[in-house]
């Protein structure tokens, strides 16, 4: 089984986490599936940004995202070259790194 590293935020997991995933799992699913909270506005629809995470390690092995994620992540606070929306990448067979944001761009949070 592959295994999440979720980097410490804040407020979500302020000291990290190290999750085990199923593979085609989204890494969404597998953050609030273990109590972290990640935001998802759109309920996973690929229609906001709130979901954005960075893939510090193992972004590569990803499947590349589509042009609807691609439209979507421009409007992302703090875009990075590594940043997809954790509710569109799914867990392939290796380890990743992942950071969460800080801000997303609402201004407040959906208490999801």
């Amino acid at each position: 089984m592959p295994q999440l590293v979720f980097l410490p935020h804040a407020e979500l997991c302020p000291d990290g986490a190290v999750l085990e995933a199923n593979v085609g799992e989204t890494i969404l699913d597998v953050a609030l599936r273990n109590g972290i909270n990640i935001e998802h506005a759109c309920e996973k629809s690929c229609a906001c940004t709130t979901c954005h995470c960075i893939v510090r390690e193992g972004f590569n092995d990803l499947e590349p995202s589509d042009e609807l994620e691609d439209d979507m992540l421009d409007k992302a606070w703090g875009l990075e070259p590594e940043s997809r929306l954790s509710c569109q990448a799914k867990v392939v067979d290796s380890d990743m790194v992942i950071e969460i944001p800080k801000y997303t761009v609402n201004m407040v949070s959906e208490g999801n």
